[in-house]
Formats: C-alpha cells, structure tokens, sequence
C-alpha cells in the first residue's frame, strides 16, 4: 500500500507520537553482540556501523554514546516519493532551535530529537496541520 504523496494532505494528518523512552547512537564495529531484538535501527558506514537502541540497553551492553534522543514517529503514512516533508518539518524544529535526525521507514518517518527538545518538538510539529 502507498502512502500520501500529496504535502498539504501529508502535513494535515501528521500526528507526531512520542514514544516512550531514551535512544542513543552507537557506533561498533559488528553487531554479533548484539541481539537483534535490541536493535531499533541501524546503518553501515564506511567507518563502522551505527545502531540506535534504547539507552538501558546500549548501558547493558557495555556500549558507548554520547547523545540522548526522544523518538518521536509522524503517524501519518506517507509515500517514501513524497517531495517537501523533511524539508518541512526540518525548518519548522531549525527554527525553534531543535536539532532532529531523521529516519524514513516505509510507512513512517520518525524524528530523533534531544531528550530535553521532546515535548517542545511534538508542539512544533503539531503547529504544520495547518
């Protein structure tokens, strides 16, 4: 199923979600150590492999990070092809001084914000509905 395409119908059902709990970024060098289930992302770099997981278990786990991120996820499916979302939402939380990264999976984006940033971040993402 595909998602919206259209901005205006995309930003108008946004809904941002906080999930629950605190996520950090790791960088290994290969994740046999790790089990999968605790694993909420990860990407493979030229310079090692980064993982996101939850922060209790990155601490488990022995590994180290150095940024402490709420998560939140734009309920709203929209299509990967989709022109002007990140941009969007990117400026709006620039503007408010709130640095994000950003994850697109195939129904949704998610949004990693800093954990102090959360609820200011949800407020400026629901001022896009428009």
């Amino acid at each position: 199923m595909e998602g919206e395409v259209n901005l205006k119908n995309i930003l108008k059902n946004l809904n941002p979600s906080l999930n629950e709990g605190k996520y950090v970024y790791c960088t290994v060098e290969n994740i046999d150590k790790i089990p999968l289930s605790k694993i909420l992302f990860l990407f493979k770099e030229i310079e090692s492999i980064t993982v996101v997981v939850k922060k209790e278990d990155a601490e488990e786990l022995n590994l180290g990070f150095s940024y402490v991120a709420s998560w939140i996820t734009l309920e709203v499916h929209s299509s990967l092809s989709a022109v002007g979302l990140t941009a969007k939402f990117s400026q709006a939380l620039s503007e408010a001084g709130i640095s994000c990264n950003v994850v697109a999976a195939y129904f949704h984006d998610h949004i990693f914000v800093d954990e102090k940033d959360a609820v200011k971040a949800i407020e400026v993402l629901n001022t896009l509905k428009g």
